[in-house]
């Protein structure tokens, strides 16, 4: 669904995990309530999140264990107290890093922190809740089963990638599941439970923005992760060999990121299996998200019509080529299963034609990114004046660095080409991050959105993700202090003079017009 020529408005990109906290990582609970307060207090329209799935090696969003499956991490243990799954002591840890989200520390913490309340819950704690818990877990049996007893198993081999377990388990035997299954029954269960919270907590979270006028973009990664259930429960769906390894592996040739170009080593789809199931697993996925958000963001949009293969081993990027998606025939189905196509697309790196017309065939909102606009050609797509209404406008992703960041490490000559463009006189780097966001809410798109650091205008500490490091990343966090009204005071009366109090209860969208796919 395109958005609509009169339709303006705007919002911030954070992810849960980023907000504050006192218990090392930001979570569902009252501080993703009062991030919702505080953007609708200041006449924000939208919240933008990264994917919110169970993350493994590199605690990267992208590459999660299952794709329908929520991050246990994010289980507010503040909720629990409420629920009275847990006691504020249990809650009690020595030190947590503020600076950012110490991994090595918040795993085991929540961990132990849902083993106890699983315990209490088996014991008969909220017994009031058991007759929701079953009905969740017959609900979601058709991902739920298979991913409760992956996790089982992984905590049962120390975590090892799923290839590397006995191969009566990787074949999926039934006689093995069905012993692991009465073996591991615990650990299956509080499986089921940690999931049971997430979506109940998600689902609280949903409501309460709906009732204060906001609405959420989550964000569907293309691919999945090689280790994940879904791939073990469904090699069939994937470029596998015999030992259900990944044939072929995704990435991108060298681009803007990368001179090697990105090498991501997730499986790639066996589209021809999707398509003769009318693509029902990928469809399930989205219905899975949509019960938690109001947009999709269609993460590596261009992997629909066509993904960089390369061979399983390769040590880089670059001898892999492009092989075809399943183009318009997905969206098409996606339409008839949904009734309309609540999408995003990312439409960013090397983009051919072919891209651009899949999603104008579908008019899908397309992405521009500030950062990349200023090479000095009047052409160049991500210039506001090049911008058309069906379009969100970004200062920069959680790829890019801040946008102060970036200004700081460009040449005397590109930032004089910048404050050109914008016809004013400031040279300086702390001015760099609100000037932009100025640049897109004033710009035609449709929707405007900022990444939380540059709004409150923070240097290179705060960037999310390097593309092309494999350690590091997805660490950033807000305080309490950052969240200064200043900021948003700044914002709400931009918001107001951009005329962006947009009305999101119809979300901006118009449904397309019959003919654009002929």
């Amino acid at each position: 669904m395109p958005f609509s020529a009169n339709y303006r408005a705007s919002g911030v990109l954070v992810h849960v995990t980023s907000l504050p906290s006192p218990h090392g990582i930001g979570d569902l609970g009252p501080a993703a309530i009062s991030w919702i307060n505080r953007l609708s207090e200041f006449g924000q329209s939208w919240w933008q999140s990264l994917p919110l799935g169970p993350t493994g090696y590199g605690n990267s969003p992208y590459q999660p264990l299952s794709s329908f499956a929520g991050n246990a991490l994010v289980i507010s243990p503040d909720c629990l107290i409420e629920d009275e799954l847990l006691e504020r002591n249990d809650t009690r840890h020595p030190s947590f890093s503020t600076a950012c989200v110490d991994y090595d520390t918040v795993i085991p913490f929540k961990h132990s922190l849902l083993e106890k309340a699983w315990g209490r819950f088996k014991a008969g704690a909220r017994a009031d809740l058991r007759q929701a818990y079953e009905q969740f877990c017959q609900d979601q049996s058709h991902w739920l089963d298979d991913y409760a007893l992956f996790r089982a198993l992984k905590a049962e081999f120390g975590n090892a990638p799923y290839p590397e377990w006995p191969d009566d388990l990787v074949q999926r035997k039934p006689a093995a599941l069905e012993r692991a299954r009465l073996e591991l029954i615990d650990r299956i269960g509080l499986a089921r439970f940690a999931q049971f919270l997430v979506f109940r907590q998600a689902e609280r979270l949903k409501s309460h923005a709906r009732a204060k006028g906001l609405r959420l973009i989550g964000d569907l990664p293309f691919f999945v992760s090689a280790d994940s259930s879904d791939v073990w429960a469904h090699p069939e769906l994937f470029l596998l060999d015999q030992q259900r390894r990944p044939q072929l592996v995704a990435g991108v040739p060298p681009d803007y990121f990368s001179a090697l170009g990105q090498l991501w080593g997730n499986p790639l789809y066996n589209w021809e299996v999707h398509r003769q199931s009318g693509y029902r697993w990928l469809m399930e996925r989205l219905r899975s998200l949509l019960s938690h958000v109001d947009l999709i963001r269609l993460d590596h949009f261009r992997g629909f019509a066509a993904a960089w293969h390369v061979p399983a081993g390769a040590p880089d990027a670059r001898s892999g080529e492009w092989l075809p998606g399943p183009g318009a025939d997905f969206f098409r189905a996606a339409e008839t299963e949904l009734g309309t196509l609540p999408f995003i697309a990312e439409d960013l790196g090397l983009i051919t034609p072919e891209v651009h017309a899949l999603r104008d065939q579908f008019q899908l909102p397309g992405m521009r990114v500030l950062q990349f606009a200023f090479d000095g050609h009047q052409d160049n797509p991500y210039l506001p004046a090049n911008y058309v209404a069906n379009t969100v406008v970004y200062t920069g992703t959680h790829d890019n660095p801040t946008t102060r960041g970036w200004f700081e490490d460009l040449t005397d000559d590109q930032r004089e080409r910048i404050w050109k463009y914008l016809k004013g006189e400031r040279a300086r780097s702390s001015e760099a991050a609100h000037a932009l966001i100025e640049l897109a809410w004033s710009s035609m798109a449709g929707l405007a959105m900022a990444p939380l650091p540059d709004l409150l205008n923070l240097g290179k500490e705060a960037r999310m993700n390097t593309p092309g490091r494999a350690e590091g990343n997805w660490r950033w966090r807000s305080t309490e202090d950052m969240l200064s009204d200043s900021a948003f005071e700044w914002l709400r009366e931009l918001t107001k003079g951009t005329n962006r109090s947009g009305t999101p209860a119809t979300y901006g969208l118009k449904k397309r017009e019959a003919t654009a796919t002929n």
